[in-house]
């Protein structure tokens, strides 16, 4: 007999505990078991299918079941499945290590392994730290982040983070950080450009540093786009001059290229746009083209000399995680380069990035559309209760709920971050479905808000 959705379903309300999600709300808001993927599209065991538009969390940008990446795993199995990368290598990681060298910004030239995001932002935090401490600057021990930031989940990321939904319920675990406010075009002035809101916003780090770079490790952003703080953006001159900040008062610039990283901005590493190096950046994610979690901190020769010593100095870094540099991931890892090298898949992504751009264009004239940003492969519309005055609707009302109860009639999958709906699907995607996905989405943003 065939499952249904329906058994599946008891089935997992029974034992699974769902990430980001009031289990309550699966009352009335049914789960949506998938059976399958192939390409953008999902289908359930009733055979509903589904354009995946947020990428099943920002991480397949190359589709469901891509031929190229699940040869590339088949093949790795019947090598080498796993091994301790701790006084042992093998082919994937240092093939791979030389590749991200290669494609990152110049001077990023070691690769530290870890599991996921949140490992790779704890990382770097402790390797900028131990710097520090290696350097006999002991006194370096905060890092500053900006307003509306997110970097993941564990407590060292979480305290980086700026967002209170997810934050203000653990604070009382978490280190205290500095806060220097958001470039976040959003909150321009009428007639100010991003650029020069961008600048004007800068004043306040420049001053931070200024004050306090005695006392600061690094400071750490998200560039060009806030994601989980609802796809705010912002214009990359704010990290250009973020850089030249960092090397004149001497403190580290980690650039947590997790979410924004492989193509997500248009290019493939979102700092590409603002010209710099940062002396750590973290990726994840499109890292392995969302087939199994791999993370990677790339940082300098300097920072990689710092604990380069005989071992009773105790100047090593010792940290670990047990699948670090795991051999499939890393082949999978290697693959998702392959594509983007032989693919053209960059200038592919401007062609299609310039759809969805035309696909929404009239909304800016929709009565509760407070504004519509997009970095490349990601775009985002917010629903504003005021258009006028960008007053948001109470978070309370959940909008955005209604604009993905809708989407699933609709074969699409839109989850909402709050009230901004966003696209950020798998660069495999048609002109014809972002047209789709525009179309779907419009009818939400019509029922959410009683257009």
């Amino acid at each position: 007999m065939a499952m249904r959705n329906a058994d599946l379903v008891a089935r997992d309300l029974k034992s699974v505990w769902h990430p980001c999600t009031q289990m309550k709300d699966h009352e009335s808001l049914p789960l949506i078991p998938i059976k399958r993927g192939k390409g953008v599209w999902l289908e359930d065991f009733e055979g509903n299918r589904y354009i995946d538009a947020v990428s099943s969390w920002w991480v397949n940008i190359f589709g469901h079941a891509n031929p190229r990446i699940n040869a590339a795993i088949q093949h790795q199995i019947g090598e080498l499945e796993h091994v301790i990368l701790a006084g042992f290598s093998h082919e994937p990681v240092v093939n791979l290590s030389e590749r991200l060298i290669e494609v990152t910004p110049p001077g990023l030239n070691k690769c530290f392994y870890a599991d996921n995001g949140s490992s790779a932002i704890e990382a770097a935090l402790k390797m900028s730290y131990h710097y520090w401490k290696n350097q006999d600057k002991p006194a370096k021990k905060n890092f500053v982040n900006l307003s509306n930031s997110y970097h993941g989940e564990t407590l060292g990321a979480l305290a980086l983070g700026d967002v209170s939904l997810y934050k203000d319920t653990y604070e009382p675990l978490l280190m205290k950080v500095m806060t220097a406010p958001s470039p976040d075009a959003f909150n321009k002035e009428p007639g100010e450009t991003d650029e020069a809101y961008a600048l004007r916003q800068f004043e306040a780090m420049e001053q931070l540093l200024a004050e306090k770079h005695d006392e600061i490790c690094a400071v750490v952003v998200e560039p060009l786009i806030q994601c989980a703080g609802g796809m705010r953006m912002h214009h990359p001159v704010y990290h250009t001059r973020l850089r030249e900040a960092c090397d004149r008062y001497n403190v580290h610039l980690i650039a947590d290229e997790i979410a924004v990283g492989f193509g997500r901005t248009g290019t493939l590493f979102a700092c590409e746009q603002a010209g710099i190096t940062p002396d750590f950046m973290c990726l994840s994610k499109g890292l392995t083209a969302g087939y199994l979690p791999l993370s990677v901190v790339l940082t300098t020769d300097d920072v990689y000399q710092a604990f380069y010593d005989d071992y009773e100095t105790l100047r090593a870094f010792l940290h670990s995680h047990s699948y670090t540099g795991n051999p499939i991931g890393c082949a999978v890892a290697l693959a998702t380069l392959d594509i983007f090298r032989d693919d053209n898949v960059i200038e592919n992504n401007r062609r299609l990035s310039q759809c969805m751009a035309d696909s929404v264009a009239h909304l800016a004239d929709h009565p509760h559309v407070g504004d519509i940003r997009q970095h490349g492969m990601t775009m985002a519309i917010e629903m504003v209760k005021d258009k006028a005055s960008k007053t948001p609707y109470p978070w309370q009302e959940r909008r955005g709920i209604k604009v993905y109860q809708h989407s699933l009639t609709r074969e699409a999958l839109l989850r909402p971050l709050g009230n901004v709906v966003y696209f950020m699907p798998p660069y495999v995607i048609t002109e014809d479905q972002i047209r789709h996905l525009a179309k779907v989405a419009e009818e939400g943003i019509n029922i959410a808000t009683g257009a």
